[in-house]
């Protein structure tokens, strides 16, 4: 199949390309900047999809089967005008698939695919956008027909994860270092390997029942923050240490959960959000990979390419010399 593919150059679309690639179907990829890693065998499209115009433009006189929606601009926000914008610019598909998340729901756990989404004035902007791009998508299904497919990951795991997340405290257990936990360290936390979501992602396009459907896709057995550390640890072969520091004390510090100095790994400290995911399994005969088996994968990847540039640990020291040495491994 002829199939798009906006955002293909880093972690998700990087590998949902090669797989494409693999299964022999003719792909492009649209991004802002030229240049990529997969040669004359994937077309390049420039353009911005924040702008409509530019993304038609990009598109114009071209025809796909399906096109996989995996981008979000972070500094700009990316809206459901621009989203939808994209969704009718593509003209006659086979699918439009497109890369929504577990903060559509905006807060709560245990939620199905039928529970209502994050209200229109949410104040996470993140949250609003993908509760109404998804809002705005399956209108243009029921209006217009199309062939749409969402998709609502929770925390994205693996090899060339772009975000400082399980690099993180690899990062302190490789420096001897213990790990600040906020608060008790209970917080539940949901994960999907991004092989197994490229995975669903290919499913998503192959399986008919799939149209006009939402699928929640994740481990199905979220962890706390502690298991996320013990999980991290052992697949690196270590004995974790730990802080707990008050998650007020943290913030009121200076901590941050998105940005230095951070304290938990990139926006891994938020209120939880989980999901269930029996449809996914029953729908797409989808299956997750152990939790155990993917971080080990990930750790391979990070020993061969952690540049061992030396971490400003002061914020860290600063508040184990308030609340140290106790440590629970």
């Amino acid at each position: 199949m002829r199939v798009l593919v906006v955002g293909g150059t880093l972690f998700i679309g990087k590998l949902l390309v090669k797989e494409l690639l693999k299964a022999g179907h003719a792909v492009s990829i649209l991004h802002r900047k030229p240049g990529h890693d997969f040669g004359k065998r994937v077309a390049e499209l420039i353009g911005d999809r924040n702008d409509p115009s530019s993304f038609k433009a990009a598109v114009e006189g071209r025809e796909f089967d399906v096109v996989f929606d995996n981008v979000y601009d972070w500094e700009r926000g990316t809206t459901a005008e621009q989203v939808g914008a994209t969704a009718m610019a593509c003209g006659k598909l086979q699918r439009y698939i497109f890369m929504s998340s577990v903060a559509a729901y905006g807060d709560g756990l245990n939620h199905q695919e039928g529970d209502g989404l994050a209200i229109d004035t949410h104040p996470d902007s993140y949250v609003r956008n993908k509760a109404q791009s998804e809002r705005v998508l399956f209108r243009l299904h029921q209006r217009h027909g199309l062939p749409v497919v969402t998709l609502r990951p929770p925390y994205v795991y693996g090899p060339e994860n772009p975000f400082y997340r399980e690099q993180f405290f690899w990062d302190r257990f490789a420096a001897g270092r213990p790990v600040l936990v906020p608060g008790d360290g209970r917080r539940l936390m949901q994960f999907v390997f991004v092989k197994d979501l490229v995975d669903a992602c290919i499913k998503a396009m192959d399986c008919p029942g799939a149209v006009g459907h939402a699928f929640n896709v994740a481990n199905p057995k979220p962890v706390t923050q502690t298991e996320l550390i013990q999980a991290l640890a052992a697949a690196a072969k270590y004995q974790p240490s730990m802080v707990h520091v008050p998650r007020e004390n943290l913030l009121a510090a200076g901590g941050h959960p998105m940005r230095a100095p951070l304290y938990f790994g990139v926006y891994y400290d938020m209120p939880p959000i989980t999901m269930v995911t029996q449809k996914i399994q029953r729908v797409l005969k989808w299956q997750s990979t152990p939790f155990d088996q993917g971080l080990k994968e990930s750790y391979k990847w990070y020993q061969k390419n952690s540049n061992g540039a030396p971490k400003n640990f002061d914020f860290e020291d600063k508040m184990l010399a308030a609340y140290g040495p106790k440590t629970h491994g």
